[in-house]
């Protein structure tokens, strides 16, 4: 298996004239171009010769050749068919990897798992689109695969956003899921001069280490976060506002004042202010208040 090619602008520019290619706006196409930021991904990965790793968006292949030379396995989901004929040229010198041209929203990952992983833990590895990097994170939590851990390069705000905590105005629906669902640390920021073409923000590598068992105890997962998104809806409203007006609730102002006050808290409270841990309290005396009233 030969060492990585791809990594430094000149090559990939190479590539890229070869083919002809014309980088897609529409599926958030920006390459990486800087070998130290890969082995920054795959050393805090810690991708070993054991792992099963799942790439989305390969593009050109560069970060899948780095995967290959660390991994057991590689399995590189990419949307864009225009890039199919680039990664099997990219990596046909790698037999660990396989390719599938899809989305990987569409794509049965239990059924994957099941078919080329025997079951093995799954490591997600990443240089994800912006514009859709929330649906692909929850999608691999929500399906229940055995996921391992996921990293992933993604827009700096959004690496912000997973791991604040209650108060900040960057705290949030998604905080919260991702944070029920796995412990976020950020492993590097990386400026926009280490990707072609060069995006208008900067990024960071966040690494989502699964919980083998979430943080709390939740009756009913389903209703925590149906009570979550209405807090976020609209944040200026109170609580108890935002779940009286939420059409994904039927719960009677009562029951939802009756709630609040179970939990400790004041009619005036935010849901900005709730840690995971009252969310999931809330979600269980809601759940409970409806058992009973059936």
């Amino acid at each position: 298996m030969r060492e990585p090619t791809l990594g430094n602008p000149q090559n990939t520019i190479a590539v890229l004239q070869k083919y002809n290619f014309s980088f897609q706006k529409k599926f958030g196409q920006n390459f990486l171009i800087d070998s130290h930021v890969l082995d920054k991904i795959i050393d805090s990965a810690e991708i070993t010769k054991d792992d099963f790793v799942l790439e989305i968006g390969p593009g050109i292949g560069t970060m899948t050749q780095y995967l290959a030379c660390a991994a057991g396995q590689v399995v590189a989901v990419e949307i864009d068919k225009a890039l199919i004929p680039i990664l099997e040229d990219t990596l046909s010198s790698y037999e660990n990897v396989s390719i599938i041209n899809n989305d990987v929203l569409k794509v049965d990952i239990a059924k994957l798992a099941r078919e080329e992983n025997e079951n093995r833990p799954i490591k997600v590895v990443a240089n994800l689109p912006y514009y859709i990097t929330t649906p692909i994170i929850m999608g691999l939590f929500e399906s229940h695969v055995p996921i391992k851990s996921i990293t992933v390069m993604v827009q700096k705000e959004v690496a912000d956003r997973m791991q604040v905590g209650p108060g900040t105005k960057d705290y949030g629906a998604l905080s919260l899921a991702v944070q029920y669902y796995a412990k976020p640390y950020i492993v590097a920021n990386v400026p926009p001069n280490c990707f072609m073409p060069r995006p208008k923000v900067g990024s960071a590598v966040i690494r989502l280490d699964r919980y083998e068992e979430s943080p709390v105890q939740v009756t009913d997962e389903g209703l925590m976060f149906r009570i979550i998104r209405a807090s976020f809806n609209q944040r200026r409203k109170t609580l108890a506002n935002g779940l009286k007006n939420s059409a994904e609730l039927d719960f009677t102002k009562e029951q939802i004042q009756a709630a609040i006050e179970k939990l400790g808290k004041p009619a005036s409270v935010r849901g900005e202010t709730l840690t995971l841990e009252e969310f999931a309290e809330l979600a269980n005396i809601l759940h409970q208040s409806a058992e009973t009233l059936q």
